[in-house]
């Protein structure tokens, strides 16, 4: 989660770059947006074990109708698809595999024996027995992010940025018309 925090405002900046403004995000309809928040809350939620593993499949539930609902909105086939990929691996191994090697090359040694002892509904260390690990939380990004990530999370990190800076490249309806009104008048 560590990386949204970086995500979004080097978006905001290359939004700002190519000329968009912030504001125009407000212009952007978002269809049941509600619905995502709810998705995204339920994946924080502090349990474990089975009741966190069902929330877990239900926030992936949520998360892909509205991603489903918003399909032709800038960079949400991305997010889909990186969805995809991280319900994919988290249900056939029953968890997200994080590899010693992610954990290493982001700087989060500390969470190897968490994760080896205790484990948890969304992540637990990587064993001979998952599958699919390349697309567990396998890239190690280093300090100051310090996280690990799948493939999943940087098609669903990349859709977002693009949805980011594609609705801060577009004007909003009303301040197209008010920019078009004087021209008119003036033909």
């Amino acid at each position: 989660m560590r990386l949204v925090l970086f995500t979004f405002p080097l978006a905001i900046a290359l939004g700002y770059v190519l000329g968009g403004r912030l504001g125009h995000l407000s212009g952007v309809s978002v269809r049941w947006p509600a619905l995502g928040l709810a998705g995204i809350a339920l994946q924080l939620l502090p349990i474990g074990g089975t009741p966190a593993y069902v929330c877990l499949m239900g926030s992936f539930v949520l998360l892909f109708v509205v991603a489903g609902v918003n399909w032709r909105l800038a960079g949400f086939v991305l997010i889909l698809a990186g969805m995809w990929l991280n319900f994919l691996v988290i249900t056939v191994n029953e968890g997200m595999p994080v590899t010693r090697d992610a954990l290493l090359a982001s700087g989060q040694r500390e969470t190897l024996t968490d994760l080896r002892n205790a484990g948890g509904a969304k992540h637990h260390l990587a064993g001979d027995d998952d599958d699919l690990v390349f697309l567990g939380d396998a890239i190690g990004v280093p300090p100051p992010v310090r996280q690990a990530i799948s493939v999943g999370d940087i098609f669903t990190y990349a859709g977002a940025a693009w949805f980011v800076i594609s609705g801060m490249r577009t004007p909003r309806v009303g301040s197209m018309r008010a920019r078009a009104a004087p021209v008119q008048a003036q033909t």
